[in-house]
């Protein structure tokens, strides 16, 4: 079958439309998708940096996890800490009630403050119980078991917090805090100082794990912001600005009526050679 012939103005008018139905194609993609370079074809250059953005968006953003479970075992040690304090605050007051006894009479003394005694050693006990209940997924900073958390994506940077086992810091001699073995005062006003010493121990670790937790949340927002800045950076490299593809596509419409109007006209002009036969 031999190939039809077209007049140069219908031929022209064809290859117009063809041209405007690919735009058309394109700007419809970029509408339906919302970005102007959907692969490496549309442009090599801006695709490939936006997915290196985006990839490591995405790293940071399963970091931004371990900071945050790192941070829960922190607090979770500092309400141990706050919860022990109010313990050892219990014990003073029964210690001072032991140190107010009148020891006139021998016998009643020894009776009040074994009395005294076994309130101050429950409440020993049930620090050292609360110590062990102060775990966060496993980890437990009040027992001496040690927080790594990872900073950044090459795992290059992190930080490590290292935990005490505060029963057993509090009991070693320079603080002295144990179950009581009360005789008489002077067993009484060891205690007491104990206390005073063990209170401050506390204080001063609750001061170290609020250092380690301000850094943790400094680092976490500071990741969370160039999770943004590295996320725009991507979108500002693919993502299409939809009012001006809307705007192309309403002309490009225009664009096609228009040609399909003139490839009408010039198929007229065509025709009319028929009406000299």
């Amino acid at each position: 079958m031999s190939n039809i012939t077209l007049t140069a103005s219908m031929r022209s008018n064809l290859a117009s439309l063809k041209g405007i139905q690919g735009q058309m194609d394109t700007t419809q993609t970029r509408l339906s998708t919302g970005k102007k370079v959907n692969s490496a074809i549309d442009n090599a250059s801006s695709f490939y940096q936006a997915r290196s953005l985006s990839n490591r968006a995405a790293d940071l953003d399963s970091l931004l996890d371990s900071m945050g479970q790192g941070i829960q075992t922190i607090q979770a040690a500092s309400e141990g800490i706050e919860a022990i304090t109010s313990y050892i605050e219990q014990a003073k007051s029964v210690a001072d009630a032991a140190a107010a006894l009148d020891s006139s009479d021998a016998t009643a003394y020894a009776s009040q403050l074994a009395n005294y005694k076994g309130q101050f050693n429950a409440i020993v006990d049930q620090i050292g119980k609360l110590a062990e209940d102060a775990s966060y997924q496993g980890v437990n900073l009040l027992k001496g078991n040690t927080l790594k958390v990872v900073f950044n994506e090459g795992r290059t940077h992190d930080m490590t917090v290292t935990g005490d086992d505060v029963v057993a810091k509090m009991a070693e001699a320079g603080i002295g805090f144990t179950r009581a073995a009360w005789e008489d005062a002077d067993d009484v006003a060891a205690s007491l100082e104990a206390v005073t010493k063990a209170t401050n121990y506390l204080r001063d670790y609750s001061s170290k794990l609020g250092n380690n937790f301000a850094i943790i949340e400094t680092r976490q927002n500071f990741t969370e912001a160039m999770i943004d800045v590295l996320e725009t950076g991507a979108d500002n490299l693919v993502l299409a600005d939809m009012n001006e593809e809307s705007a192309n596509y309403l002309a490009l419409q225009t664009r096609q009526q228009l040609a399909i109007n003139s490839l009408a006209l010039a198929s007229q002009s065509a025709q009319s050679v028929l009406k000299l036969f």
